[in-house]
């Protein structure tokens, strides 16, 4: 599948986050030619480690900037684009709204603006989140057809980045051959996130400083899954629709229910695969409003890629304390990015076989 990016132009918003170093890296090993757009990122980060700067044209833009946006992306001439800046904290979303509006909708409207007066666009991918649905609080997944409705600011953000999509994608792109899809992934984990107000990044922190973990929410129910499952399978649908139109459409990306753990369950996983004697506690401090229970059911791409999950819970969590303890012995953090996606890659060929 990889094989299809090589020489293809892509443009990619967000590439300096924690998923676009990743998505970055993927589409580097592919041998494609990427333009990035996205913040200035901390130092530090997981795109100054990953050494992929130097590999890429990588251009530093506000999302909200259209005419910047508009310049970058015409000069790149891009066949393919993912759309991954966002605001992504719930949290940062109560205490500045009209920002991650800005960001999450505006943002949105901006990438689809220089899609619309460009030519050379093909393929496009608008990943947004599990959150966009409205949450009803009840156990079962929730599919591509429930309605969208996010509850505080960062979801709802998201909801409306979803019904920009599809105005624009019924408005302007379906007499034209460009293709569009979203896709709904659920809460990613792997090296290099090290986000605030996050469990996984949260439990590195302490490990380092050989403290519990303090657990806000041990209760709530998330679809957690490793970095690269989302991320692989938007390389698929960006690939699929470009060579059939039938291939467009809006996607959910979780784990299996049974991978579907609660926030205590994957610290408890986190203390097994560091070692050290960890440990964590329940540090609930009556914060603002989030879901409780989130499932997504995936059976729609499944059916229609024949696609399946790769890494388990379990695994997805060893991947992402190899890559922390990576990082704290000093090794090449590229060399072991690009080590966890060739393993991924292959026990993907065999889930496939199967």
């Amino acid at each position: 599948m990889l094989e299809f990016y090589r020489g293809k132009k892509v443009f990619l918003t967000g590439h300096t986050g924690f998923k676009g170093t990743w998505l970055t890296k993927l589409l580097l090993l592919a041998g494609a030619d990427v333009t990035g757009y996205s913040l200035m990122p901390p130092k530090n980060t997981l795109f100054e480690l990953s050494g992929v700067e130097e590999q890429i044209h990588s251009v530093i833009g506000d999302i909200r900037d259209r005419d910047s946006l508009i310049k970058s992306c015409k000069a790149s001439q891009p066949e393919i684009v993912f759309h991954l800046a966002a605001q992504p904290i719930v949290r940062d979303s109560y205490k500045d709204p009209v920002y991650t509006y800005e960001t999450n909708v505006m943002g949105t409207v901006n990438i689809l603006e220089c899609i619309r007066q460009m030519e050379c666009v093909k393929s496009v991918l608008n990943v947004t989140t599990d959150k966009v649905y409205k949450n009803r609080e009840w156990e079962w997944g929730y599919r591509e057809d429930e309605y969208l409705d996010g509850y505080d600011p960062y979801s709802n953000s998201k909801s409306c980045s979803e019904l920009v999509t599809h105005s624009y994608k019924r408005s302007f792109f379906e007499e034209r051959d460009v293709r569009i899809s979203t896709a709904r992934a659920g809460n990613v984990i792997g090296g290099g996130d090290f986000a605030n107000d996050r469990i996984i990044p949260d439990c590195i922190r302490a490990a380092l400083k050989k403290e519990p973990i303090m657990v806000r929410n041990p209760f709530s129910v998330r679809p957690y899954q490793h970095v690269l499952e989302p991320l692989m399978v938007y390389l698929q649908i960006c690939k699929a629709q470009y060579e059939d139109r039938c291939y467009e459409g809006y996607y959910n990306v979780g784990p299996d229910d049974y991978d579907c753990v609660t926030t205590g369950e994957l610290a408890t996983l986190f203390c097994k695969a560091w070692g050290e004697g960890m440990s964590w506690e329940n540090q609930y401090d009556g914060g603002p409003h989030e879901a409780n229970f989130l499932k997504l059911d995936c059976s729609r791409l499944k059916k229609t890629f024949g696609w399946k999950p790769v890494w388990g819970i379990e695994k997805a969590v060893e991947k992402t304390v190899e890559w922390a303890k990576c990082q704290q012995r000093g090794d090449d953090i590229p060399l072991c990015m690009e080590r966890q996606i060739r393993e991924f890659i292959s026990e993907a060929v065999i889930e496939r076989v199967k």
